[in-house]
């Protein structure tokens, strides 16, 4: 006897499962300003990267998807007015990623440069690890992306841990990659971090 067959009924489940069976995440993306935040943010969304980016300007909403994980991408201004606005945004979300420029030179080890307030370098590490202190915020997973890794002499991965004493952030889940917007180094990679923090929601 011949089977009958439904021609719109895998169409239909496979409708069904992405419905009920879609993972949701809501991740938020900070960093100093001209960092390389936004044009991250768009290659994920449009899966574009261009040169020319706007400096965001308060926040941006984007949205992303990655196989069945659909990603609520929160993209935060990085000058310092817009900084007390980061934990507000990261309260609740499912992972931070805070974004460095890898192709800015690192602070002498020795000598008075080291010391000096304004250094890239130093302003993040101390913009970083006063949100880690807030207690709101504890326990939500956090991604560290050094940028620009296209550039010549850009920072390693293992350089950005040292000199921003990733190691000492105790009370989350703590990585970090080196990156490339512009060439697509490590995008991938990034993605699969995300999708495997998210929770399996129905709806």
């Amino acid at each position: 006897m011949a089977s009958l067959q439904i021609p719109f009924l895998s169409p239909l489940i496979s409708w069904l499962y992405s419905i009920f069976f879609q993972k949701h995440l809501e991740i938020c993306v900070l960093g100093l300003q001209s960092a390389g935040k936004t044009s991250l943010v768009n290659l994920l969304a449009i899966g574009q990267f261009s040169d020319e980016m706007v400096p965001t300007v308060g926040f941006n909403m984007r949205k992303v998807k990655s196989g069945n994980v659909a990603i609520k991408v929160w993209d935060i201004g990085g000058q310092p007015r817009f900084r007390s606005m980061w934990e507000r945004y990261c309260r609740g979300v499912s992972a931070i990623l805070f974004v460095v420029d890898s192709a800015i030179p690192l602070p002498y080890s020795e000598g008075a440069k080291t010391n000096q307030p304004t250094n890239p370098w130093l302003v993040a590490t101390d913009e970083l690890h006063s949100l880690m202190t807030r207690p709101q915020l504890a326990g939500i997973p956090l991604l560290v992306l050094a940028t620009k890794n296209d550039v010549k002499g850009a920072v390693s991965a293992e350089e950005v841990i040292r000199v921003m004493r990733l190691e000492t952030i105790s009370n989350r889940e703590v990585s970090c990659y080196s990156i490339s917007s512009k060439r697509q180094v490590n995008i991938d990679v990034t993605l699969r971090w995300l999708c495997a923090r998210s929770p399996s929601s129905a709806r």
